[in-house]
């Protein structure tokens, strides 16, 4: 019997603003309530840490997290701040987004409580944009700190000049996995000095230079890859069909929840890149960044075995 697994999105808590809606986001979010859904029937959870603000569309995320049995005990609550939004918008298909600033989640605290976090959590997602600001970089540094035993992986997301080449360096420096995808690629490798080339070189690089157990690398509708001591490892195709208002928002941290908790299981890289594109497949062809999974997706940890 496989020991239950705590999962922790460490960063931003936002709502996604639509033109016609408002639905619970942001990178950290997203991968906890997916881990939490994928952990839950194997006896673990997904937690998210993060910080929201005392404000309506707070109040919101704590109904919305309540109503869906989501655990909220390492979600802060700022008295001043309001709670982060990203607005977003589509070109040609393809998201856009506008990261509202100076919100709750740039005002993270690290204290004794999760700190009691980070000492049982067995693996944790972080980005660059949730440390745009020296208080959330301070804390979610000190996290990462503490959680010596997790699995780590550096969620790279490179929107609005909101990173520096510090945090791309300490974030690729602490994790243990680090994922991209074909437009961040180019400039994550010339800012960390690394050679030039194709996606694959330049991932390889990437490992190498930071002794990581693999660099993820999504890409869209071709699905998910991945350079490691296996070499270059492309996981199987997936595909849905399209639900009404379907929009592909969150379907990389839906992947990246797949991911963490395949590997966790100890499954193989090619077995893990298939979970996480069937599961990021499957949120592509939903609308939202949050939907609830189907039982045929819930399967996957117990059909595809190596």
């Amino acid at each position: 019997m496989t020991k239950p697994f705590t999962i922790v999105g460490l960063g931003e808590a936002v709502f996604d603003v639509f033109p016609d809606k408002e639905v619970l986001g942001g990178t950290s979010l997203n991968v906890a309530v997916q881990a939490h859904q994928l952990q839950l029937p194997l006896g673990g959870r997904g937690v998210l840490l993060s910080r929201i603000g005392n404000d309506d569309l707070g109040k919101r995320l704590q109904n919305e997290f309540d109503d869906r049995d989501l655990p909220l005990e390492f979600v802060q609550v700022d008295q001043e701040k309001p709670t982060g939004q990203v607005l977003v918008s589509f070109i040609e298909g393809a998201p856009s987004y506008e990261i509202v600033q100076d919100t709750a989640w740039d005002f993270l605290k690290f204290t004794e409580h999760e700190a009691d976090l980070a000492a049982v959590c067995d693996a944790v997602s972080f980005g660059s944009m949730s440390q745009r600001h020296p208080v959330s970089h301070e804390a979610t540094q000190a996290f990462l700190s503490e959680a010596s035993k997790a699995l780590k992986i550096f969620d790279v997301n490179l929107r609005m000049d909101l990173f520096t080449r510090q945090i791309l360096d300490e974030g690729c420096r602490v994790a243990n996995l680090v994922k991209l995808n074909d437009e961040e690629i180019g400039t994550v490798a010339s800012l960390l000095d690394l050679p030039s080339g194709n996606a694959s070189e330049q991932s390889e690089a990437i490992c190498e230079k930071y002794d990581l157990e693999g660099v993820v690398f999504t890409r869209g509708k071709r699905g998910t890859a991945a350079f490691t001591s296996k070499g270059w490892v492309e996981g199987a195709s997936a595909c849905f069909p399209l639900a009404e208002n379907a929009d592909s928002v969150g379907a990389g941290d839906a992947c990246t929840a797949a991911l963490l908790t395949a590997r966790l299981l100890g499954r193989s890289w090619q077995n893990s890149l298939d979970m996480a594109n069937q599961h990021g497949a499957f949120v592509a062809s939903q609308p939202g960044a949050t939907p609830n999974l189907p039982p045929e997706i819930l399967e996957l940890f117990k059909l595809l075995e190596d």
